[in-house]
């Protein structure tokens, strides 16, 4: 496919100056050599850490975050020293014991800071009036050996005890975003590392504590999983007893979070004392007005407008009752999964933001640009693509993307047309350390497989394997359950953990079960979507990451096809070349409301995914295949469970509940008996 790219951003480009900013714009296009010298690589590799020192920042404000991850990125980029904990989800202290490496906790993180300072050249200042500036100050950090500092931070760090320099200030010299990733890549992506490209979002909202907020208590909730909007009503919700003080929260949860079918509202209208005191529609302008806190919620146009939240998501609504109101009610209109609570006290919002610290030691370490631009905006889409355009194919883009979904769908199908796949880390930490660790596993041996029968086959495969920090983080969870193992097992994973993360991958192979078997997540060594991908590249790109596959045992990939937004069937050539460069046996497609098999080309196994989010999709999808199954021939069903929904206990509790006509299989094992059913030579694998 032709590359093709719009000249809009170059007609805007800026002619602003920084400090140094002239030898940058002068330099070549330089393509610095990979840290390890090797050209054979993926990514970079880091020396192996001796001793680490260790900082709890999991609780600090977000400029501190980036500036001790800039600073960690300086360090760790001669020798991985310096390890930040940053997360608590899989246990704070749990990778950090587990990667073997003498450690030194301290309880203070100004220490660490203080003992390695010196290493830092100076400061880069961004402007909290232009987030992006954060992006832009870490590109610079990396290649002037600098941390990154708030305004506020960077008056303290310029006097003693530290005395650091101000390299670069970034107050007031650009006016938004796009003006700013211009300047950069007009005056810095000729001194960066061309090796990888990183997308990060430059602020974050605070962390809110889980649970309800104070004073906060629930007046209405949904006790069945309705997901077809069955129970749409105009809600009456008595607000009385939260009056006497200056405001009132409303606030919306999912009453089911596992299934992802969240609170879905149309409209509110206020009542004081019988008065409408507010009245709107989701996504209107007057519901902006009343719009407290967004969280992650979503706006769809569907049934006449409403806004919904699903799974962790909510969204909190603010009204003023005149002084002295003593009757206050709200109508709801609202439909499937709602959890509504009130309160009178007014709770954090995540419409405060703060400096996103996250993957900036990678970026720093290497002298990577980062950047974080919107597709589905045209003038930012127009130089993303100016970026792409200027990588080689197979070029690793780390992080991740703006607008969600919508963001994710668009940018990697984009990014996917230039010959770039995507790893997404912008969750993962402390990537310089685990880049310095090294493979050290055994494959577990393969169980006999099961002879084949009059039977519905059933493989459970878990999501979200194109996610490196999912591998870090959820997964560890859902690894630790005590019922893995006891059930076979399907999860995706990134090959590339074998460079990215040595340890990483050492734990999960080290420990895995012969029910548990590791797979290639979406869709490949990367995330990438193949029919977008130029037909000329795609083969060499299949046939030069084959080998992670191979040394991880990850040899059956799952695979997402997306073009504008819609799953779509590999194309002859692109299935070709999975069988011929990727070797697979079988491979797995889509995330689809249905399941099936189709033998492309007359040779290939190719199973279609079918999503299930609770132990309740799954029987239901399973007891229809028998119900409609003749029980003259086997049949073949994938499952693809959420992982953010569901454990090994959840795949343990589905396979209890069926009956002898079903037999579950790991993936090897499923598509080998597909190939004998369907008469197919046996995989070479």
């Amino acid at each position: 496919m032709a590359r093709r790219f719009t000249i809009l951003c170059l007609a805007i480009l800026c002619a602003f100056s920084l400090s140094g900013g002239a030898a940058y714009a002068s330099g070549t296009d330089a393509r610095p050599a990979k840290p390890d010298g090797s050209n054979n690589r993926e990514l970079p590799s880091f020396k192996k850490p001796k001793h680490l020192d260790a900082a709890d920042i999991y609780d600090a404000p977000g400029d501190i975050k980036l500036l001790l991850g800039t600073l960690q990125g300086i360090v760790n980029r001669e020798q991985p020293r310096i390890y930040l904990i940053e997360s608590q989800e899989e246990g704070k202290m749990t990778w950090l014991e587990d990667i073997n490496v003498p450690y030194t906790l301290h309880e203070d993180y100004w220490d660490v800071f203080a003992a390695y300072q010196g290493e830092a050249k100076g400061m880069i200042v961004y402007d909290p009036e232009v987030p992006d500036t954060i992006n832009v100050a870490t590109t610079l950090a990396g290649l002037k050996k600098a941390v990154v500092a708030s305004p506020e931070l960077a008056a303290k760090l310029s006097k003693a005890p530290y005395n650091l320099k101000t390299l670069d200030d970034l107050r007031g010299k650009f006016d938004n975003r796009l003006e700013a990733y211009t300047w950069q890549y007009e005056n810095l992506w000729k001194q960066t590392n061309h090796q990888m490209l990183v997308g990060l979002d430059p602020d974050t909202a605070i962390r809110i504590p889980s649970g309800l907020p104070e004073s906060f208590v629930t007046i209405a909730e949904e006790k069945e999983q309705i997901r077809d909007a069955s129970n749409r009503d105009a809600y009456q919700l008595d607000l009385s007893s939260l009056l006497g003080k200056s405001e009132v929260y409303l606030r919306f949860d999912d009453a089911f979070t596992q299934d992802g079918w969240g609170p879905a509202v149309h409209e509110v209208t206020v009542k004081a004392d019988g008065n409408v005191i507010a009245s709107f529609i989701a996504g209107t302008p007057e519901e902006e007005t009343y719009l407290y806190d967004r969280q992650n919620s979503k706006f769809s146009e569907g049934q006449g407008g409403h806004r919904f939240a699903d799974n962790g998501s909510y969204f909190v609504y603010e009204f003023t009752p005149p002084a002295g109101t003593k009757n206050l009610t709200a109508e709801v209109d609202m439909w499937n999964q709602y959890k509504v609570s009130a309160g009178n006290i007014r709770p954090l919002s995540a419409e405060q933001q703060e400096p996103y610290g996250y993957l900036r030691d990678y970026a720093v370490a290497n002298k990577a640009m980062v950047f974080w631009l919107d597709s589905n905006v045209p003038e930012q889409k127009a130089l993303f693509e100016k970026i792409l355009s200027d990588v080689k194919p197979g070029t690793p883009y780390l992080g991740w993307f703006s607008n969600d979904v919508e963001g994710e769908f668009s940018s990697v199908e984009i990014a996917s047309r230039y010959g770039v796949y995507v790893l997404a880390a912008d969750w993962f930490s402390n990537l310089t350390v685990f880049s310095g660790t090294k493979p050290n596993f055994k494959l577990t041996k393969t169980p006999p497989q099961p002879d084949l029968e009059n039977k519905i086959y059933v493989t459970y495969t878990f999501t979200e394997g194109d996610n490196f920090q999912y591998n870090q983080h959820r997964m560890r969870v859902m690894w630790d359950d005590p019922a893995r193992g006891k059930v076979p097992i399907n999860w995706t994973s990134s090959p590339l953990l074998y460079e990215g993360a040595p340890a990483i991958l050492n734990y999960y192979l080290n420990s895995a079960t012969e029910n548990d078997l590791l797979i290639a997540g979406p869709s490949g060594a990367g995330y990438f979507y193949p029919s977008p991908w130029p037909d000329a590249s795609f083969q060499q790109f299949l046939r030069s990451t084959e080998k992670y596959l191979k040394k991880t045992g990850m040899t059956i990939p799952y695979v997402l096809n997306r073009v504008d937004s819609q799953n779509v069937p590999l194309s002859p050539f692109k299935a070709k070349a999975y069988e011929e460069e990727y070797n697979v046996p079988g491979l797995f497609i889509s995330y689809e409301d249905r399941y099936g098999v189709e033998i492309v080309g007359d040779s290939l196994p190719v199973s279609t995914i079918r999503g299930i989010s609770t132990v309740q999709d799954g029987l239901q999808v399973l007891n229809e295949a028998k119900a409609n199954w003749d029980g003259k021939s086997p049949l073949f069903v994938s499952l693809g469970m959420l992982a953010w929904s569901m454990t090994p206990s959840d795949a343990l509790a589905l396979t209890e509940q069926l009956g002898a006509d079903f037999k579950v299989v790991r993936a090897d094992h499923y598509f080998s008996l597909i190939r004998e059913s369907y008469g197919l030579p046996a995989s070479k694998k």
